[in-house]
C-alpha cells in the first residue's frame, strides 16, 4: 500500500497576516500565475492552471483564519472536480515563531485514490517532490514582497 500522507513545513520571515492572504489564494501552489490573495471561501471551488501538468480544480473545504486552511483537489486526475476517489486533502497550518510564521502542510487521501497501486504511488512520488518546490517558491515570493 502507498504512503498516505506528506508532511512539509517552511519557516517564513514575515508575518502571519502576509502570509495568510497568500495560502488563501486557492490552487496557488499548483497555478502559474498568482490568483487573488485572500479569495478562499468555503465551498467555492477554483480552476488553477498549470501550462505543464493541466489544470486542476480546486474546492475550499475550511477555512479558520489566519491559521488553518483546507483544500481538496485531484492532482492524479488533471481536469476532473475534486470527488471521492480522486481527490486528497490540503491542509495549511500557520503559526508565529520568532518575527516569522511557521508554514506547514499535510496532504492525505492518496490511499484511497481509485486506480491501481502504480496510480497511487506515482501520485505521492510526484507530489512528495513538488512540495519542496513550492514551498521554496511561495517563502521566496512572501519574502520579497
Amino acid at each position: 500500500m502507498s504512503e498516505d500522507r506528506i508532511e512539509r513545513e517552511t519557516l517564513i520571515a514575515a508575518s502571519m497576516e502576509r502570509v495568510w492572504s497568500l495560502v488563501a489564494d486557492p490552487g496557488f501552489w499548483a497555478s502559474d500565475t498568482p490568483g487573488t490573495p485572500g479569495a478562499a471561501k468555503e465551498g467555492e471551488t477554483t480552476v488553477a492552471h498549470n501550462a505543464q501538468y493541466g489544470d486542476f480544480p480546486v474546492r475550499v473545504e475550511k477555512v479558520q483564519p489566519p491559521t488553518y486552511l483546507a483544500y481538496r483537489w485531484a492532482s492524479a486526475f488533471p481536469g476532473e472536480e475534486p470527488r471521492d476517489g480522486n481527490s486528497t486533502l490540503v491542509e495549511f497550518t500557520l503559526s508565529p515563531e520568532g518575527e516569522g510564521t511557521r508554514l506547514r502542510v499535510v496532504e492525505s487521501g492518496f490511499a484511497a485514490l481509485a486506480g491501481s497501486e502504480d496510480l497511487r504511488a506515482q501520485a505521492v512520488k510526484d507530489n512528495s517532490g513538488g512540495w519542496p518546490e513550492v514551498l521554496e517558491n511561495f517563502k521566496a515570493r512572501v519574502e520579497k514582497a
